[in-house]
């Protein structure tokens, strides 16, 4: 978007298609009311103007049927309360609160604007302007820390860009103060998923100043690369000079990442320094065209949907972060009625891995298909002639890879773990898993050591986790065993992953057989 065309945006958010409200009041308070802005899941949006004056402004309304919510009206009146405590240029102010006819308002700054998701969808921000914009939202939320409050929700879609260019920081509706413990969620995911720290996920009630400081990251690296990351991060895709402080703000620890946003604050101000002293190609970022390839290699590597196996239903989950994950995940039906999945990544996670999984999924295939026909099949044989393969290969990259063979009119499965994943197997009913692993090295390490299997019974009811990250006393909870295998992987990956440091990212792959 050019500068020229900014007065042409729609500044204003539309209301949904078809809905139905009330009569519109004239008056809400001492202000008097213009129009229907939006409506929210809680609340309703009016333009409204400030009394003995024609300066506009929004009128926060608490939608009705939740008047007699005690804890919606709490959460209401702390908004208010968070946002009157603070008086910075980049946050949104407050003018007035109250109550009237119909229940509670907020009247807050009207801002003419556009949110920052729609600069990141439009790619229309140079890297200089966006650490920017990345500094004056670190600078609101210094101001919110100074005064004990934490955001919570932190997100493009809540940071809006003025028509003067000025970042105004929006919505308290879930922030918190420090320390303050008194709301209750009933286990429930407040914020967005995608910004969320992993504490936050875990319990939205023990998120700190870092919680905030982890959304800014993923916001951060959104704005340089130009595009959403749905959750999915490859520093290596950022210039050098930022890749360090990035990495730091999304530190799955929070005591790892920076705990105070002053210091991010320095480290970006320093990268944007310098910046100026950098030449126009050292500055220059990766083309759109090579961001498109690695996505579309992605969606390759690892597919978006799942096959459909007679006898098994499969779910998995997957959670990247800050390292560059060069996961390959296949599926193969075999001749007898057998079925083949492979899991695997190349042992360093480097800008490359992408292509070097893209390399073992050729030799995968070249093998796999060369045994199709044959009825001795023996994944043993398959995996040391590719080992074979790997070691010989130049590129001399190894390669961590696990195997599973379902032969379900035998009721039995065969596992290989090369350096890599270990297999969790729960009979039907079963509260209590079996972990099969095999002491093998990453394939390519030195394909003269004779690679093991594991054997094992696989009946109808059983359910099977296959998981990257796993230590020999986490077996999933009764309550896991209870879910079907999408969200069973899902939570299983998010209390596993919890467990660990590690930048890499990891897979949970779960498997039912059916019958």
């Amino acid at each position: 978007m050019r500068d020229s065309d900014f007065h042409k945006q729609n500044t204003l958010p539309d209301l949904t298609e078809g809905e139905k409200i009330g009569p519109m009041p004239k008056k809400i308070g001492p202000y008097k009311i213009e129009s229907l802005l939006n409506r929210g899941g809680m609340s309703y949006l009016y333009l409204g103007l400030r009394p003995g004056t024609s300066q506009p402004i929004a009128i926060k309304v608490l939608s009705p049927k939740f008047i007699a919510n005690q804890a919606v009206v709490a959460r209401f009146l702390k908004e208010a309360q968070i946002i009157s405590i603070t008086d910075h240029p980049n946050i949104v102010k407050v003018h007035g609160q109250g109550s009237w006819e119909n229940g509670l308002y907020i009247a807050m700054e009207f801002i003419r604007g556009i949110s920052l998701r729609q600069f990141i969808q439009q790619k229309s921000l140079s890297h200089r302007r966006a650490l920017e914009i990345i500094l004056q939202v670190a600078y609101a939320l210094c101001h919110l820390h100074t005064h004990g409050v934490i955001h919570r929700d932190l997100k493009p879609e809540n940071i809006l860009i003025t028509e003067g260019g000025e970042v105004k920081v929006i919505d308290f509706g879930i922030s918190q103060l420090q320390g303050d413990g008194s709301e209750t969620y009933q286990n429930r995911v407040i914020g967005t998923p995608t910004y969320m720290s992993p504490e936050q996920k875990d319990n939205p009630l023990s998120v700190s100043y870092p919680s905030d400081i982890y959304s800014l990251g993923i916001i951060a690296y959104e704005l340089i690369l130009g595009r959403l990351s749905h959750g999915i991060i490859h520093l290596s895709l950022l210039p050098q000079n930022l890749r360090g402080v990035i990495d730091q703000a999304l530190q799955v620890d929070p005591k790892m990442r920076y705990q105070d946003i002053v210091d991010f604050i320095t480290d970006i101000s320093a990268t944007l320094k310098s910046w100026e002293t950098q030449t126009a190609e050292s500055k220059e970022g990766i083309s759109e065209e090579i961001l498109d390839l690695i996505q579309e290699t992605r969606s390759i590597l690892i597919p978006q949907k799942l096959p459909r196996w007679p006898q098994v239903q499969m779910g998995f989950s997957l959670e990247e972060r800050p390292s560059c994950s060069g996961f390959y995940l296949d599926f193969f039906h075999l001749p007898e009625n057998r079925f083949c999945l492979i899991l695997a990544e190349p042992q360093e996670s480097k800008a490359s891995a992408l292509l070097y999984s893209s390399i073992l999924r050729g030799y995968v295939h070249m093998a796999i298909e060369h045994s199709q026909g044959k009825k001795d099949f023996h994944p043993v044989k398959m995996l040391s002639s590719l080992s074979q393969a790997l070691a010989d290969d130049p590129i001399q990259q190894k390669y961590h890879l696990s195997l599973l063979l379902l032969s379900p009119d035998q009721d039995s499965l065969s596992f290989i773990s090369c350096g890599h994943c270990k297999l969790i197997a729960m009979g039907a009913g079963s509260k209590k898993g079996r972990i099969l692993s095999t002491p093998n090295l990453p394939l390519g390490e030195d394909p003269t050591r004779a690679i093991l299997e594991t054997a094992d019974g696989w009946h109808c009811g059983d359910t099977l986790l296959l998981s990257t990250f796993l230590k020999s006393e986490q077996l999933p909870l009764p309550k896991e065993l209870e879910l079907a295998p999408e969200p069973q992987a899902e939570a299983f990956l998010q209390r596993v992953s919890a467990s660990h440091s590690s930048h890499k990212s990891s897979l949970v792959l779960s498997l039912h057989r059916i019958f």
